[in-house]
């Protein structure tokens, strides 16, 4: 069982998004909507009856909620969530979802999605080039790194593999 589930504020695109999300990743799915309902929850929101409130969803079989909170809070980079890509292939084919539709690059892997949530679209490599035994290997790794948006695998692993 799950003990942590992510809680992602929106104003009003917490259903869209959770579809955006759930048709990126395999064994993904919506568990559940809610919905505002109640005149006193309708008055105190300001969201319209029956519009919805919640949506939890899996995305690889991890549980997120996404809320429709109004417009109070916006994300911002110092909350993310990391997608681990086993090659070059999977990196792209995230990095390009994410960033399609208004979506927008950032630095070291980092991007923010159409609706400004930021994402994280490491390889799986990035553990053992980070953080080898080897001091010069993985400083020339964090190097190549900090002058790229999306991680390219092969001029990582060239970096390390030629420090």
């Amino acid at each position: 069982m799950q003990k942590i589930t992510p809680c992602l504020w929106f104003d009003n695109q917490a259903e869209e998004a959770a579809k955006f999300y759930v048709s990126l990743f395999k064994n993904s799915k919506i568990l559940q909507t809610t919905h505002y309902h109640g005149e006193e929850v309708v008055k105190v929101s300001g969201k319209p009856e029956g519009s919805v409130l919640t949506v939890l969803f899996e995305l690889d079989g991890d549980k997120v909620m996404a809320m429709n909170g109004g417009p109070a809070f916006k994300f911002s980079e110092a909350v993310s969530l990391m997608v681990d890509c086993k090659d070059q292939e999977e990196v792209d084919y995230f990095w390009n979802k994410f960033t399609a539709d208004g979506g927008q690059e950032s630095e070291c892997g980092w991007l923010k999605d159409k609706y400004g949530f930021s994402w994280q679209i490491v390889p799986t490599v990035m553990d053992k080039l980070l953080f080898s035994e080897n001091a010069k290997k993985s400083e020339a790794a964090m190097n190549a790194m900090l002058k790229m948006k999306k991680l390219d695998i092969k001029t990582l692993q060239d970096a390390y593999d030629n420090a």
